[in-house]
């Protein structure tokens, strides 16, 4: 049970600690150098905002198979 609690502990961090970084690639930092700042916060916005799907993908696929082998054991 501990194992869980760590592992769901775990993937809330990341999800809400994405929000704070800054995800760029190089080729696009090196056109938004050039641009205003609002074009650059919305890419950076963009980028998070993608990057937020994969996680909770492995989560429901994590929740699933935990619920399947719950089930199994009863």
């Amino acid at each position: 049970m501990f194992k869980y609690k760590t592992i769901a502990s775990f993937l809330l961090v990341l999800v809400f600690t994405s929000k704070t970084t800054i995800a760029q690639c190089a080729m696009c930092k090196a056109v938004l150098e050039n641009g205003d700042v609002s074009m650059a916060e919305g890419v950076n916005n963009g980028i998070t905002y993608l990057m937020i799907f994969p996680y909770l993908l492995v989560g429901i696929l994590f929740l699933a198979i935990y619920r399947h082998n719950k089930k199994a054991k009863i």
